[in-house]
């Protein structure tokens, strides 16, 4: 995960509650957008790179796949702009840019600490 010192990601405003986090974090697709996004120094990242992420996460150590199947990235895709990232962004956790098809993340201290024990438990 990366470090916030000295970078320029603007925190966001309030800290969500820790039923928000949770629920946030419940589904594996937005827990990989986080990971993306909070390892990013800037916190920003296309929505292509963000499905690129999650797509590769999610065909994990298949041999047979060296690249995943067109059908789940765009699978990903629909699901990620009508679903996961205006979630995330109701909630305050990042920004879209609709027209430079950007996410931007704000980081949030108490979802980065259990988003941080996720990814340690999950992709470690």
């Amino acid at each position: 995960m990366r470090e916030t010192e000295g970078s320029t990601a603007r925190v966001a405003e309030s800290a969500p509650s820790l039923d928000l986090v949770f629920d946030l974090l419940s589904n594996p697709r937005r827990r990989y957008a986080l990971y993306l996004l909070s390892d990013r120094t800037d916190g920003v990242a296309t929505v292509g790179e963000i499905t690129d992420h999650i797509a590769t996460l999610e065909c994990g150590d298949d041999p047979a796949a060296d690249e995943p199947p067109t059908d789940l990235s765009r699978e990903i895709r629909i699901e990620l702009q009508h679903v996961h990232l205006p979630k995330l962004e109701d909630a305050g956790i990042l920004e879209i840019d609709q027209r430079s098809d950007t996410v931007r993340y704000w980081s949030q201290p108490s979802l980065e600490e259990w988003l941080e024990h996720a990814y340690h438990k999950e992709l470690s």
